[in-house]
């Protein structure tokens, strides 16, 4: 009753002389704001969704808190803004240029970053979420989720962590999508994919296929020999990590197990084909990149590429 009651002197008091204040020092609204609430030592907290989709014909001007970019945003009547307060493009970081660490302002890890041609890529793999057991899938539930090699929190400290294709996207199916990267960065599409190999020296002809592709330019990408089984990848080429693109076998979560670390790294694409997303992965015996379809409850590795 008694926030009933609250509600209807602000009502009134509105109606009444065009301004309302909530404080708690019995001070009247600055004569400029319909609207005023003050205080020392608490926020205002707003209104908070799971993400933008969420919100069924919004108002030019609603702004919200996007549970999924953690971050404040508002409609201009055509599209949802960037997030407000992250410098664009810099997941928080100020004056940045391509190859300056780029910190998430999220949980505040940090990231080395790489120019490739044209592209803006991170040079190492996100780690960001809750650390759930890979004999769980993840869920929409507000919070990032993520898997760790065997369980081991110190494999997403090495490798990073591993994401079913939803999640990675957060429920998403936009390619280039921002997902769960950084404001700035999204998940890279198929086509940002070709684009990497074909500056690497992979023609577009092979870039169009699907297997294994290319000559060396999965030898260029990769990156730590001492974490890669013995082959190919690390054998087969002069070039082997010269990219600085750095990827590590980091293995996946495959169905309810853990696969292949020190033999492959898989990376999600953002861009579906007949229900599977496009995935790169390299082998260790293979200098090559393989483009494959992939089923979306598998458990990958995301780079993400500036926006």
């Amino acid at each position: 009753m008694r926030t009933i009651a609250i509600i209807l002197m602000l009502f009134f008091a509105g109606n009444a002389v065009g301004q309302v204040g909530i404080n708690n020092d019995g001070s009247a609204p600055d004569p400029s704001a319909m609207l005023e609430v003050k205080s020392s030592n608490t926020g205002f907290l707003p209104p908070r969704v799971a993400d933008t989709s969420s919100v069924a014909n919004p108002a030019e001007g609603l702004m919200i808190y996007d549970l999924s970019s953690h971050c404040m945003r508002y409609f201009n009547g055509t599209q949802w803004s960037e997030c407000l307060g992250v410098y664009s493009g810099t997941g928080g970081n100020t004056n940045f240029s391509c190859g300056d660490q780029l910190t998430d302002s999220r949980d505040g890890k940090a990231y080395a970053t790489v120019q490739i041609g044209n592209q803006c890529w991170m040079a190492e793999n996100l780690n960001i979420g809750t650390r759930i057991n890979g004999t769980s899938n993840q869920t929409n539930n507000g919070t990032i989720e993520k898997y760790c090699y065997n369980d081991l929190e110190s494999n997403c400290d090495i490798y990073g962590g591993l994401y079913q294709w939803n999640e990675a996207m957060q429920y998403s199916t936009t390619p280039g999508a921002q997902g769960i990267c950084p404001a700035g960065w999204h998940i890279p599409t198929d086509d940002e994919w070709k684009t990497l190999e074909i500056t690497l020296g992979m023609n577009s002809w092979e870039a169009d296929q699907t297997g294994g592709r290319g000559g060396d330019e999965g030898s260029k990408m990769a990156s730590r020999a001492d974490l890669w089984n013995d082959g190919a990848l690390e054998n087969g080429s002069n070039n082997f990590g010269s990219s600085g693109f750095d990827a590590l076998p980091a293995g996946a979560k495959w169905n309810t197990n853990f696969i292949n670390l020190h033999d492959r790294a898989y990376f999600w694409s953002s861009t579906e084909s007949n229900g599977n997303p496009y995935t790169r992965e390299l082998w260790y015996n293979d200098a090559g990149v393989y483009r494959e379809h992939r089923a979306k409850n598998l458990g990958f590795s995301i780079r993400c590429v500036k926006d």
